[in-house]
């Protein structure tokens, strides 16, 4: 066992106790993680500071407000409904047409309005929420995912994880929807995380529930020297959520909208640790290497030089 931790060490492996420990407890004061823990606050400060962001078309907090469903979605036929609190994608749904006056999902399941207002309730009443206190039911744009994606991706929308440290891009990786994930982007679910190229936004290896693949398991095709559109746009959008949430380790979450270009999606304080076996590489040596030179990176512009020419491998 201490054996194998030695080894995981030399790698530069990042493991849980350290990131809690030294990253997310070091680096991420307490006091601003209620920006990046209830996503509507997030995409409030997204949009103040003129970042695209996938529209709001309204929420539910209270019980009552839901009898007024019918209303808030009488003018859309795609949405999707998440909790404001939620971790880990439980709790989203993610409604792809009508057929008549029910609802059809992206796994083409018809739900009813009954069911859609049941669920609400069960988001407010805190089953998806992080500790289970009460929560707020947002019902947002539905992501339109870019066409390059097409090919890699079953039924839902791929999004891009970008960990960004004192403001510098360090890794990144492409999360493609799966059957088991149930057309979520969601590693934990069974969604496949595919490492990136920090210097080209080329895709490289790719990881399915830890496990080493090269092709997505239900379109069978390559998932691997895929060049992800404006990748230095981006690295910028992710570098600016440093400066935004005054958080020094976090994850950044964005999804490529075949109309409305990139959109981030959500910021993450406590982000996961896969990523690092989708890239064949370990955190640790980039962050300390950031650590070391973050005095001299005073703009967003030095901090994505840096982290294109640091972290190319």
């Amino acid at each position: 066992m201490f054996k194998a931790f030695r080894n995981l060490s030399k790698q530069g492996i990042l493991g849980l106790n350290k990131r809690n420990a030294v990253y997310t407890l070091g680096f991420n004061q307490r006091r601003f993680y209620p920006f990046v823990d209830d996503k509507a606050q997030t995409k409030t400060l997204c949009s103040q500071a003129g970042m695209a962001v996938p529209e709001l078309y309204g929420k539910i907090e209270i019980e009552r407000q839901i009898r007024d469903l019918p209303k808030l979605l009488n003018t859309h036929t795609e949405f999707v409904i998440k909790p404001a609190h939620g971790s880990g994608g439980d709790g989203i749904v993610v409604i792809r047409g009508r057929v008549k006056d029910k609802y059809r999902k992206a796994n083409g399941i018809i739900l009813s309005l009954d069911t859609l207002q049941h669920h609400i309730s069960n988001v407010l009443s805190g089953m998806y929420s992080l500790g289970g206190a009460a929560d707020t039911a947002l019902i947002e744009y539905c992501v339109n995912f870019d066409p390059i994606f097409e090919s890699i991706s079953y039924q839902g929308v791929p999004d891009i994880r970008i960990i960004v440290f004192l403001g510098v891009p360090v890794m990144s990786m492409v999360r493609l929807p799966t059957r088991m994930s149930d057309g979520k982007a969601n590693l934990h679910q069974g969604a496949l995380g595919v490492g990136v190229n920090m210097a080209t936004g080329t895709t490289k290896t790719a990881v399915l529930l830890n496990e080493i693949v090269s092709e997505h398991p239900d379109t069978n095709n390559s998932v691997t020297g895929l060049v992800i559109p404006n990748w230095k746009d981006l690295l910028t959008l992710a570098s600016q959520c440093y400066d935004i949430f005054k958080l020094g380790y976090l994850g950044v979450d964005i999804v490529l909208d075949r109309d409305q270009g990139p959109l981030l999606l959500e910021v993450n304080a406590r982000p996961g640790l896969n990523i690092q076996i989708a890239n064949c590489s370990g955190l640790l040596p980039r962050l300390h290497l950031v650590e070391q030179s973050a005095r001299a990176l005073t703009s967003v512009q030095d901090r994505i030089e840096f982290a294109i020419r640091q972290f190319q491998s």
